[in-house]
């Protein structure tokens, strides 16, 4: 089955992702990493949609978004027993024709569809409440795990990339960052990403953005993503594959350009932001590039063999 969905999917809701996968992705892959990213976007879009149509307070939605994550989990794990179910959608045969096409000794793609689906699965369960940041920790090591290992499974699969402290770093520091920048929506969706700790912590709500505690808990965060994106370079220049190492640092470029406005904007937070300075943040990402494919590291990026423990994370 060509994966025609799959590629709608995916460039009607990420042309760089399209455009990534299309020109980077290991040729026998690709229609692989669209059928990849289709699902999971049709899986997370579903899970928001009730929201967006004002509707996330209902029991009977809730119930309803609980049921269909439930039927998503026990499709991936017949999936990955051999099976190949018959009684699907037509988005959810993305899935199977995913799993069925896999190099099954290659842990890679298993660890970022396990992880992905437990992201999925934390969304409905934290909906509508306040959470711990141990929470958040384990919610942004899931989907660090999933994005650096879909990276690896489909770019560059068969040069050698080490795994030690530094090979979750970039995705970590994006995954910050994208909460940061999705505070108002989140919001609106009934997503809290400030910890429960630091709310009760300086008695403050989830909506006092603007006040001191709330912006001081959000320069941590900056601070944080900053050093994790280093982190993330230094690990990129021992990543063999310089398709990799080019996707990976324009992964890190979709990102990184909002630490500098929100250091500019004392670190409040708005409820839109306008990529500004497109044409600086390319140059950037192209300089980096050029390193990386040299094998030099970037300016502030730490030593290679420097630790980076998860402790202290989102």
């Amino acid at each position: 089955m060509k994966p025609i969905l799959a590629a709608a999917t995916t460039k009607s809701a990420s042309r760089q992702t399209y455009y990534t996968i299309r020109f980077l992705v290991d040729r026998q892959r690709v229609e692989d990493a669209y059928r990849a990213y289709g699902y999971f976007r049709w899986v997370d879009d579903l899970l928001d949609g009730d929201a967006l149509a004002g509707r996330d307070a209902s029991p009977a939605a809730s119930l309803s978004r609980a049921r269909f994550i439930l039927r998503q989990q026990s499709l991936l794990d017949r999936c990955l027993q051999g099976e190949v179910p018959r009684d699907v959608s037509p988005h959810e045969a993305m899935l199977v024709e995913l799993v069925r096409r896999s190099d099954r000794a290659d842990p890679r793609l298993e660890a970022y569809l396990r992880n992905m689906m437990l992201v999925m699965d934390f969304d409905v369960r934290r909906r509508g409440r306040r959470v711990t940041d141990a929470e958040l920790t384990e919610y942004t090591r899931w989907l660090a795990t999933a994005v650096t290992e879909a990276m690896h499974y489909f770019i560059g699969s068969r040069d050698v990339a080490p795994y030690d402290d530094l090979r979750y770093m970039a995705a970590t520091g994006a995954h910050i960052v994208h909460m940061l920048r999705d505070t108002y929506p989140d919001l609106q969706a009934g997503y809290f990403n400030v910890p429960r700790e630091v709310l009760e912590a300086h008695a403050i709500e989830t909506t006092d953005v603007r006040s001191a505690p709330y912006r001081a808990w959000v320069e941590g965060r900056v601070r944080l993503a900053r050093a994790c994106f280093a982190a993330g370079r230094a690990y990129l220049t021992r990543v063999r594959s310089r398709r990799h190492r080019l996707a990976a640092l324009a992964y890190i470029g979709r990102f990184e350009w909002l630490t500098e406005v929100l250091e500019d904007e004392d670190f409040v937070l708005r409820a839109h932001y306008a990529r500004r300075g497109h044409l600086t943040s390319a140059l950037r990402i192209a300089r980096d590039v050029v390193l990386s494919l040299s094998g030099i590291q970037t300016p502030g990026a730490p030593r290679t063999d420097s630790a980076a423990p998860w402790a202290g994370q989102p």
